[in-house]
Formats: structure tokens, C-alpha cells, sequence
């Protein structure tokens, strides 16, 4: 191991406060109004509206120069893979989100060409994605529920269930609460709101997910035993679905339950071959396809509907739907849901571009990305599609067969295309245990998230705890009340580390102008009357209290003992003049007494002037941690100026940011007697300003 060379270096200058520093560097006064900066991002010229077309249709800038010999290939086999696999993930997360398969098809065309328009990450792959699916079906089952749509069967004597309606009615709900989805996600993109996706931490997502695939699990599993139980709605849906499913196993379907158990061995058999023989493929053998080919067949010649009661996808019509508008009556009763929807959409989509895009050394532009999923989400609202966000799998297929650009993605359109056109109707016999299977499978990734709480017990307890609570919520309170509670959950982690942080006193290293704390090293030394203290986090109205007593327990000094002991002998004082103005005016035989009273006087302001030697001279605030200041922190600091200042000790501030600097202006903080000269830029500065004005002698 080399030895790192040792460099020094020497500075000589005078010790600098805040006002010296700041006449030194000339500090500019020229602030940018807010009506200067509208005037300026409403300014018109030639490049500026360029700039802003190209910002909006990125497709202009990128497609012009698309290299052909070196993209068309990997495109090509990208986009017909992805293609292949949208099919069966269409149907069946169709499925979830309880509308007919057939609209999982729409869900993979029509967004995913507005996205190829408008989208700026070359390589995820937008469509139907399980968790988005899953928190639609919870809208459609909740506001078309079967029981408003039963009919009496003379035949049977039976009340049956009219699906044609129902499946009608939810597809408007669908549809509004994915047109309702959009219409958020462009308004957020157009006020530059990309920021919003920061509230939801890479635990939190994790977590999120994680629970939601437990929803899809669940909502899976009538299928699986063909089995129909009761819909249950809002919190611990989850709990009583799960109840009721246990509750009908007796009633299973034997033939639905074969059928799904064959399929899932199937399907992980081969996955487990795709990633065994993962760098001698040329593509990833398309499991999903062969397993609903394969199923369709069997279901035909078998005749597994009649014979078995096993439940199949039914009709599908082919070609396209016209455009529809949403119905606006259902605005308000989805708005809750459509905000949830474009949030977690966006969050998936730009942590999954921004992955791929470090990767490859582009950019993805946030705010972009939103209007991007917006129109997407909106436009296929009018074509009857439901909300669409990128999915992991198909992200990565698409990313190894050699996808490089947005055109991977309209080419895998194009195959949606086709198969809806021409091919669909052949899926009619596919049994939906086989559709139930290929989510099972393709949720063993979200599975495997459950390692993460190992992993982050050992490095950060407190995103563990994020991840946990997500993940419980979000199974208990359903996907949507489940997201909130997940964020309010995050943030009040943030405010309860900021309300408890770490509190130190800094010391010397050695004869350096360096500064650390002091119960963390051994070779830090305190300056002999000078108290450094530091917080490690910022200073405002929720820690501002626990700021003054911790600031008192490090100094040892019990500063309302100390101010009520002075009050307590300026009282004594007082009250000891009073007594001499009195005995003034009497009689000249009371001179003595007098006399003793006024020894009794001295005294007292003897010992007022008499001061502790133990008591420190300087009380340094280093404020370098602290990056804003309200109008508390305001008032904070300067009581304990006041208040230190009344016994004795001087108080200076280090490390202050502009902006705290400004806060301390506007707050009233300086004053005739305050100046700048009590802040300094760093602690050294402050401890020599102490030295040399006589503080420490």
C-alpha cells in the first residue's frame, strides 16, 4: 500500500467577519424580481421557441439522425420480443384491472406510440404494468360492482350477473380514471412539478410494490381454484378477500386448478432456462407466448369450458375501437384515484429511465416524462385504455435483444397491432387460470424485494422502517390510501430526524484550523474558554426548543438559574436605594445605619461584578448544517445572544449560508448593537477573533 504524500500548505490574513468578507468580495445587492423572471421565461425569439418544440416532441431531434446501420437490427428483434410479450402480459393484466382482455391489447398500442412521440428514455418499455392494473381493478370492482348488475334467471330461478353491462360500465371507469390520470400528469409536467417523484424513496417504491403484488396475488386467486367470491371494498379488503377465498376452497375447481398449477411449473421452468442459457440466446424463448398458444389449443380441442367449467377469456372483437370521451360524471368520484394513478406511474417510469439512462450516459428529462405519460394516459383514456406506466421485465428484454431507441417501442406497437387486427379472436378458449399463472410468474421479481429488509437493516434502519410500514399499509389500506399513508409515513421520518438530531461540541485538531467533535475523537482538543457547538441538522420551529436545552446541557451552564439569581439581586438592589432614599430625609442621627446600608449596597454590586472564572468566555454557534432559517430559528438565536450576553459570555455564529444570513436580516437579528461583525465564515476565524480581542486572556 503506498503511502499518501503529505502537502502543505501556509495562509496569512486577517481574521475575516461576515460584513469584512462580504466588502472584501463585493457582495452584489442585485436581486431578480419575481415580474422580471415571468418576463423572461415569456420571452419569445427563434432558438427559444426551437428549444421548447424540440423539448416538447423530442421525436424531432432524435429522429432526423437515427443511425440506421447501427439501430435497425437491434431495433427490430427488440421490438418484435416486446411485441411478443405484451400479448399474453396484456391479457392478463387486463384481468386486474377487471375489464375484458382485450382492452390489455388497446393498453399496449395506443399509449405506447404517443409515447414513442413524446418520451425522452430510449430504452423502458411502456405499457400495462401489474401494479398500475391492480389499483385500476380496485376502482372499476368498487364503482361497477357485480351486485348492480344482477338479473333474474327464470330458468335457473337464480340471480345472475348481466357481464356484458358490467363489463361496459367498468370499462367507462377505467377509462375516466386513466383520462383523469393524464390530465394530472401534463398539469404536473407543465408547472415543472418532475421534483414530486423525490418524496418517494427508493424504499418506499420497493415496499409499495412489493404489497401491491400481494394485492395481485390475491385478486389472482379466483381464477386459480375457479372459485367466485364476494368483492370487498376499502381497508382490510385484502384481509376479508383472503377469509372468503379460504372459506370457498371447498368449492374449488378441480380443472381450473390443474390447468393454473401446469402452468406455472411450465413457466418457471423455462424462465429458469432463459436465465441459464441467458448469453447463448440470441432472444429470451418467448414463455408467455408458447404458454398461451399452447393453452388456447388444448382448451380447444378439450373443450375445458364445457367439459370442466373452466372459466376462458370469452369474446374478442377484432380491430380497433373508435374514440370515446370519458364520461365526465365520473370525474369526481375517481379524482382520489387518478392522482394516486399518475403519481406511482411517474415514480415507476423515470426510476426505471433514469437507471438506464446512467447506464448509457444520456439524459431523461423529468418534467418531459410526465407530459409524455400524461398524453399517453389521457389519449388512451379516449381509446378505452387503461393507465399505463414501464415494467421491469419487458424493460430488460428490451434493453438485451438489442434495443437502443424509442423505435423499439413503436415497433413492439405494431405487433399489438397486428394480433389485434387479425389474430385475436384465436385466444378466445385461452382458460384466464393460464392468464392468473403468467402474472404469478412474472411477480417473482416484486417477490423477491422481501430481501431488501436484510440488506437495509444493515445500512439504514430508518428506510427499513419506511419499507416495512409501506409495505403493511399498503396491504392493509388497499394501493391508493395505502400510497398516502406510505408518503405522510416518510416525510414524518424526515421531520423526526430533523426534530432529534445529533448535538456536539468541536474542538481543535491539534495546531490545525481544522474542527471536530469532540466525544468522537481522542485527539481533539476544546479551546480553553471557548464553547463550539454544533447540530447536525437544520434549525426551525419543530427543534428549536430541544436547540436551546441541548445547547445548555453541553455548555453545563443552567442559564434560567443564572438570570434569575441576577434578577433576584438587581431586585435587592433596588430595593436597597429605596431604603436609603427614605432614611435620607430623617433624622441625621441615623447616619450609621446609613452607613451600614450603603456597605450592604456595595456589596451586592460587588458581587454582580464578580463573575464565575469557570463560566466560558465565547459561545461559538457553528450554523454550517443549518441550510434555511424560520422566523422561530430567528427568535432562537437571538435570545440566546441575549441571554448568554447578560452573564457574560459572547455569542458569535459561524458557517452562514446566504440564506440564513437574509432570514437573520429580515428576522430582525441585527440591530444597533448586533452587527455582522458577530459572524464569521469559519470557526477559526471565530476562536481567533476571540484571541485577539482580549476574550481569552
Amino acid at each position: 500500500m503506498t503511502e499518501r504524500r503529505s502537502v502543505g500548505y501556509s495562509v496569512h490574513r486577517e481574521v475575516l467577519d461576515e460584513g469584512a468578507v462580504e466588502e472584501m468580495a463585493e457582495k452584489s445587492e442585485v436581486k431578480v424580481t419575481l415580474s422580471v423572471k415571468v418576463k423572461e421565461s415569456l420571452r419569445c425569439s427563434g432558438p427559444r421557441m426551437k428549444s421548447l418544440i424540440l423539448g416538447f416532441l423530442p421525436i424531432l431531434s432524435w429522429l432526423p439522425r437515427y443511425p440506421v446501420r447501427d439501430n435497425a437490427v437491434g431495433d427490430l428483434v427488440s421490438g418484435i420480443s416486446v411485441g411478443i410479450m405484451q400479448l399474453p402480459q396484456g391479457m392478463a393484466y387486463a384481468l386486474l384491472a377487471a375489464v375484458p382482455p382485450v382492452y390489455g391489447l388497446y393498453s399496449s398500442f395506443y399509449p405506447v406510440l404517443v409515447y414513442f412521440l413524446f418520451g425522452t428514455s430510449k430504452h423502458i418499455s411502456v405499457g400495462t404494468y401489474a401494479v398500475m392494473s391492480v389499483m385500476i381493478g380496485g376502482v372499476t370492482e368498487r364503482l361497477a360492482p357485480d351486485a348492480d348488475f344482477l338479473s333474474w334467471d327464470n330458468v335457473s330461478n337464480t340471480s345472475v350477473v348481466d357481464l356484458l353491462s358490467r363489463d361496459a360500465e367498468r370499462v367507462r371507469v377505467a377509462a375516466a380514471v386513466t383520462f383523469m390520470s393524464g390530465l394530472f400528469q401534463i398539469l404536473l409536467g407543465l408547472v415543472h412539478f418532475g421534483f414530486v417523484v423525490t418524496y418517494l424513496s427508493e424504499p418506499l417504491v420497493r415496499g409499495y410494490t412489493t404489497a401491491a403484488a400481494i394485492h395481485v396475488v390475491v385478486s389472482q386467486l379466483k381464477y386459480t381454484f375457479g372459485i367466485s367470491p364476494a368483492r370487498f371494498s376499502g381497508p382490510f379488503s385484502l384481509i376479508y378477500t383472503v377469509l372468503e377465498v379460504c372459506y370457498l376452497l371447498p368449492q374449488t375447481n378441480v380443472g381450473a386448478l390443474v390447468v393454473s398449477i401446469v402452468a406455472i411449473v411450465g413457466l418457471i421452468l423455462v424462465k429458469e432456462l432463459n436465465n441459464y442459457l441467458g448469453k447463448k440466446l440470441p432472444v429470451p424463448i418467448p414463455v408467455e407466448l408458447i404458454a398461451i398458444v399452447v393453452a388456447t389449443l388444448i382448451s380447444w380441442q378439450v373443450n375445458l369450458e364445457d367439459k370442466y367449467g373452466v372459466d376462458v377469456v370469452g369474446l374478442i372483437p377484432s380491430g380497433l375501437q373508435p374514440p370515446v370521451l370519458p364520461t365526465a360524471s365520473l370525474f369526481g368520484q375517481v379524482i382520489g384515484d387518478a392522482f394516486a394513478l399518475s403519481v406511482v406511474g411517474y415514480g415507476i417510469a423515470i426510476s426505471l429511465g433514469r437507471i438506464f439512462a446512467l447506464k448509457y450516459g444520456y439524459k431523461v428529462d423529468a418534467n418531459q416524462e410526465l407530459i409524455a405519460l400524461g398524453l399517453s394516459n389521457s389519449v388512451g383514456g379516449i381509446f378505452q385504455c387503461f393507465a399505463i406506466s414501464c415494467s421491469m421485465s419487458r424493460t430488460m428484454v428490451q434493453e438485451s435483444t438489442g434495443g437502443k431507441t424509442q423505435v423499439a417501442g413503436a415497433l413492439s406497437a405494431v405487433v399489438i397491432l397486428f394480433i389485434t387486427l387479425w389474430i385475436g379472436t384465436l385466444f378466445e378458449d385461452l382458460p384466464k387460470a393460464v392468464l392468473a399463472a403468467i402474472i404469478y410468474v412474472n411477480l417473482q421479481g416484486m417477490m423477491k424485494q422481501f430481501k431488501d429488509i436484510p440488506a437495509l437493516w444493515r445500512t439504514s434502519r430508518v428506510d427499513m422502517c419506511v419499507w416495512v410500514a409501506t409495505f403493511i399499509l399498503t396491504v392493509l389500506f388497499n394501493p391508493d390510501l395505502g400510497l398516502a399513508a406510505s408518503i405522510a409515513f416518510s416525510l414524518l421520518t424526515v421531520i423526526f430526524r430533523t426534530q432529534l438530531p445529533s448535538y456536539s461540541l468541536l474542538g481543535r485538531v491539534g495546531d490545525t484550523d481544522l474542527y471536530r467533535p469532540v466525544e468522537e475523537y481522542n485527539q481533539v482538543k476544546q479551546v480553553p474558554g471557548v464553547v463550539i457547538f454544533r447540530s447536525s441538522a437544520t434549525l426551525y420551529f419543530a427543534n428549536a426548543e430541544m436547540y436551546q436545552d441541548a445547547l445548555a446541557e453541553k455548555t453545563g451552564l443552567d442559564i434560567t438559574s443564572i438570570l434569575s439569581a441576577k434578577k433576584k439581586l438587581e431586585a435587592k438592589r433596588k430595593r436597597q436605594e429605596k431604603k436609603e432614599a427614605k432614611r435620607a430625609r430623617k433624622d441625621a442621627k441615623k447616619d450609621r445605619e446609613l452607613l451600614e446600608n450603603q456597605k450592604e449596597i456595595a456589596v451586592i454590586k460587588m458581587r454582580e461584578d464578580l463573575r464565575d472564572p469557570s463560566l466560558p468566555r465565547a459561545v461559538i454557534l457553528d450554523l454550517s448544517p443549518v441550510n434555511f432559517l424560520d422566523t422561530v430559528g430567528v427568535k432562537t438565536i437571538r435570545n440566546i445572544r441575549r441571554d448568554y450576553g447578560d452573564i457574560g459570555i459572547d455569542v458569535l455564529l459561524t458557517g452562514c449560508q446566504t440564506g440564513v444570513v437574509e432570514s437573520l436580516q429580515s428576522g430582525g437579528f441585527f440591530s444597533g448593537q448586533v452587527t455582522k461583525a458577530c459572524l464569521f465564515s469559519t470557526n477559526h476565524d471565530a476562536v481567533l477573533h476571540c484571541l485577539s480581542d482580549g476574550k481569552l486572556t
